[in-house]
């Protein structure tokens, strides 16, 4: 696998995890680098880890994890986008969430179900390097290095967003959440 192969690959796997950093970027009442750098690093070391956990198990669990692992994916967007919907509905009937509670959204027991949703097609792009004797070690950095930088963009993006949307951001990044958990369920069903 040629180099210009793992940045491609490293891009379509940020995907998902760009257009979630754009959504939490939406939702913050003030962005900072240190937040956009904090999401970023949840998604890039989720990435770079999975397919070293793919890369590990290939030969034993391979067929198992893939068969479900969609699932695991569209049930945490699912249930996180829920409850940003519900949140943006009440924000809209009530005063908005204080800057403690907006922290709150960057904390491990919100970023790491995110993380790990958008990294499960890591975990099977780990699978791929081992039958391919890839180079483990670049390819987990290039996909690492990639999803950090373009999480972190998204995050700015994402806060240019929601100053424009105000109080329907966080529906809206809920929405998109489903939407996600959604695409990637339909991905694996469909897929040939």
């Amino acid at each position: 696998m040629s180099f210009f192969d793992t940045i491609i690959i490293a891009i379509g796997l940020s995907a998902d995890a760009f257009a979630l950093a754009i959504c939490l970027g939406m939702t913050l009442k003030v962005f900072s680098l240190r937040k956009a750098v904090i999401v970023g690093l949840y998604f890039g070391v989720l990435q770079a880890l999975m397919p070293i956990l793919g890369y590990l198990v290939a030969s034993v669990f391979s067929e198992t994890i893939v068969g479900f692992s969609h699932w695991i994916a569209f049930a945490l967007l699912v249930a996180i986008g829920l409850k940003m919907v519900v949140g943006g509905l009440k924000k809209g009937h009530s005063q908005e969430k204080s800057t403690a509670e907006k922290e709150a959204s960057l904390s491990p027991i919100v970023m790491l179900p995110l993380a790990i949703a958008t990294s499960l097609d890591a975990l099977a792009i780990g699978f791929s390097l081992s039958f391919l004797k890839a180079n483990l070690l670049l390819s987990v950095s290039v996909i690492g290095v990639t999803t950090l930088v373009l999480s972190t963009i998204g995050v700015r993006i994402g806060k240019t967003l929601g100053a424009k949307l105000h109080t329907k951001a966080e529906l809206f990044g809920g929405i998109i959440l489903i939407l996600i958990g959604i695409k990637i369920l339909l991905e694996r069903l469909f897929a040939t």
